[in-house]
């Protein structure tokens, strides 16, 4: 399930993290790419013993934990690294796929989150590689992409302006990503349920199933 979710950080919070990273420092994104990313990768990332780091990525994980809609989808147990990321002039990532660990993580929940209003920048669009064909996304900023780790993707040359953009990774209760699927779509019609006619049977048969099914494909 590739998934966009509007307003994961608030206006606030994104004004907080454009200004910090104004005057942070960053280094080639290429001191963090494996050997074949390497081939394809040209941006720039936040220094990771940069003061401002850690007080950024608290800020993500927790906005990303307390989205309901981001939660039910992702189900996180743990994440890996929280990266934030800018390209200007040019630059861009080809096509590749997120590494199945990062900083010892198992990789099932990729995430970008978007730092820059789409208008201000020209090109930077994140393309997912389905066997649908392609699909590009440019979102609001504060909007965030979960999509599963397992999933090609590459992002566009920025010709004018500069994309900003956090990016993580979640370790997931739920391993498979057509059970998280399942679970996301369940858990919707339930709420869907009880928001329309309150705690009635169906509610309660659709809730047991869910946490049984939760019970059943959870890695605690």
């Amino acid at each position: 399930m590739i998934l966009p979710v509007a307003n994961v950080l608030s206006p606030d919070e994104v004004a907080s993290m454009v200004e910090r990273l104004g005057g942070a420092r960053f280094q080639p994104g290429l001191a963090t790419a494996g050997w074949h990313a390497r081939l394809v990768k040209d941006n720039e990332q936040l220094r990771a013993d940069d003061p401002a780091h850690g007080d950024l990525r608290a800020m993500v994980e927790a906005a990303v934990r307390r989205h309901p809609v981001v939660a039910m989808a992702t189900r996180p147990r743990r994440f890996g690294p929280i990266l934030f990321a800018r390209a200007a002039g040019g630059q861009n990532y080809g096509s590749h796929v997120d590494d199945a660990l990062m900083g010892g993580v198992r990789t099932d929940v990729s995430f970008t989150l978007f730092l820059a209003e789409p208008d201000t920048y020209e090109g930077g669009e994140l393309v997912m590689e389905t066997s649908a064909g392609d699909v590009a996304f440019k979102l609001p900023a504060g909007a965030g992409l979960f999509y599963p780790s397992t999933t090609l993707h590459r992002v566009t040359p920025v010709t004018s302006g500069q994309r900003l953009v956090a990016v993580g990774w979640i370790r997931s209760f739920i391993r498979d990503a057509s059970e998280r699927e399942m679970l996301f779509d369940l858990d919707t019609a339930r709420q869907g349920i009880f928001n329309r006619d309150g705690k009635v049977a169906e509610f309660d048969l659709l809730s047991k199933c869910l946490s049984n099914l939760v019970r059943k494909w959870a890695e605690d």
